[in-house]
């Protein structure tokens, strides 16, 4: 008998809009930086896009506040707008957790 194959961990890939280094954009990348550790260790990739220096990328994703997480992958594309504080919405946002 062969061992079943280990389950497939999906990789995320997300990004993270900010307006230059606000207090509320640093807060946004330490919590989600810390939670990606705790939640997806070795499965992430975080992309920050600062809007100050390249604003024309907001279109690409409709930004229209700032900070805002864009989780690309996996698929389907999700947004949630905010410093992240809120570890438990954060993560039902990501479909880390039920709600």
């Amino acid at each position: 008998m062969t061992p079943a194959p280990a389950p497939v961990r999906q990789a995320y890939h997300l990004r993270l809009y900010v307006a230059g280094q606000t207090p509320k954009s640093v807060l946004a990348f330490r919590n989600l930086k810390q939670m990606c550790e705790e939640h997806l260790e070795g499965r992430y990739e975080i992309e920050i896009i600062d809007l100050v220096e390249n604003p024309q990328l907001a279109a690409g994703d409709q930004i229209l506040a700032v900070p805002t997480l864009v989780r690309r992958l996996p698929e389907p594309i999700k947004k949630i707008i905010g410093d992240l504080s809120n570890t438990e919405r954060v993560l039902v946002g990501l479909d880390l957790r039920e709600r």
